[in-house]
């Protein structure tokens, strides 16, 4: 019982997230289509609603009320090759899933130099399955997690050229995992119990920004504070493979908690117009996953010890560079690239979160549709390195790891957002 809270409320934790997104980790970074297409580079843009997560000090320029909807349909794939299992290789796949984290902007300009803004989004989340037969199902084969954001936002324009922004989110995370559970009773048997639990948390977060904007040039800075969410859960065991005269040494359900730390967030962004009709956006992010040293689990049961596990993730690098060409007032053209680097060491993977440097490649286009409603479209491409996983070593006997695994992991994104400006 020990060994399955250990696993279940950490893993559920530690990933349902990110493996997916183009943010290394846990994060993601799809929060609007015309920054998506630009591969993200946006910091020193911001020039729509979406600016409330990328940079809010640009909401201070935004006339009027202005809208923005959008969603970002996500399909990741990936195979899980365990070359040394001792009865012949084994490949195995992702099941096929398709994820839509979506946003809501809106803006309001107060007066001439304040404008305020409500942003939601879910900048953590997405999850994983892999068939329930995998050899490491032990260690979980579905995941669920999302994280959502309420992110009030004001911005000021301290001159007509600098701006400041800030803003406070109160976020709610929700998780769902399952795992098979060994349970050996020597003589009476070995059995698979399957496992699912089901938890909740909540936590609050800050925001800030600067931006500079100049005729041919313009600079941003943006932060995203770091924050904890405390996860409670339930978890519920299947006994029904279990004899009957078993089944009272194997709980129907029970409890436990662990608090996990989510990074800060630091970008720089600046933004050129070399030509008329072009602009290029360059964007560096420095994600803060240091945080993530360690987790430590508490059970509701007395008898159980609390359990921690080392995690030794670093701090990493995001870069990303964009490019706009305006074919005419109503019509514009987007591409991008990103190179994201891995915080996760080798010796962390499993196949819930099989994590590797990334190179990701952009496109869309911006459509004004009327005076007032603009249709933003983006196509996104993302390509993990193939990495080697001791995977927690499950099944390291006498030297040999047996479920070690090499993964190939890819994503393909689309994204839609519909603005509307008062």
């Amino acid at each position: 019982m020990k060994k399955i809270l250990a696993v279940t409320v950490f893993v559920v934790i530690l990933l349902t997230q990110a493996n997916f997104s183009s943010g290394a980790g846990f994060l993601i970074y799809e929060h609007g289509a015309a920054a998506m297409a630009m591969a993200g580079a946006f910091i020193s843009i911001a020039n729509n609603p979406s600016a409330i997560w990328h940079n809010p000090a640009g909401i201070a320029f935004l006339k009027g009320t202005q809208l923005s909807v959008g969603t970002t349909l996500i399909w990741p794939s990936g195979k899980m090759n365990l070359t040394r299992w001792p009865y012949g290789q084994q490949v195995w796949e992702q099941e096929s899933q398709v994820f839509y984290p979506s946003t809501f902007y809106v803006t309001h300009g107060l007066t001439d130099k304040i404008t305020l803004g409500f942003g939601f989004c879910t900048p953590y989340g997405l999850g994983s399955s892999w068939p329930i037969e995998n050899p490491l199902s032990y260690l979980g084969y579905e995941d669920d997690m999302k994280t959502y954001f309420f992110n009030p936002t004001i911005g000021i324009k301290l001159t007509d050229q600098l701006s400041f922004g800030a803003g406070i989110s109160y976020i709610y995370s929700t998780v769902m995992f399952k795992l098979v559970d060994y349970e050996d009773f020597g003589i009476y048997g070995a059995y698979d119990v399957p496992a699912e639990l089901k938890g909740n948390g909540s936590s609050w977060a800050l925001n800030a920004g600067l931006l500079y904007r100049a005729e041919k040039y313009s600079l941003g800075l943006n932060w995203r504070s770091s924050f904890n969410i405390k996860y409670s859960g339930d978890l519920t065991l299947d006994r029904s493979s279990v004899p009957s005269m078993l089944k009272p040494y194997i709980p129907e359900t029970a409890g436990g908690e662990t608090t996990f730390k989510f990074p800060n967030i630091l970008g720089i962004g600046a933004s050129f117009t070399p030509i008329e009709r072009l602009l290029l956006s360059l964007d560096i992010h420095y994600i803060l996953w240091s945080r993530f040293d360690k987790y430590v689990v508490t059970f509701d049961n007395a008898d159980l010890d609390p359990l921690e596990t080392l995690e030794n993730w670093k701090d990493s690098f995001i870069f990303r560079l964009g490019g706009q060409y305006t074919i005419n007032p109503k019509f514009c053209l987007r591409a991008g690239v990103i190179y994201d680097q891995t915080p996760q060491p080798v010796e962390s993977m499993d196949p819930l979160l099989p994590d590797a440097d990334r190179f990701a490649m952009t496109a869309g286009f911006g459509w004004t549709l009327t005076k007032n409603l603009v249709l933003d479209l983006a196509l996104h491409h993302e390509i993990f390195g193939d990495r080697t996983s001791p995977n927690r070593d499950l099944y390291n006997y006498g030297g040999v790891n047996y479920g070690e695994s090499t993964y190939e992991m890819t994503a393909n994104l689309l994204a839609v957002s519909l603005s509307y400006a008062f």
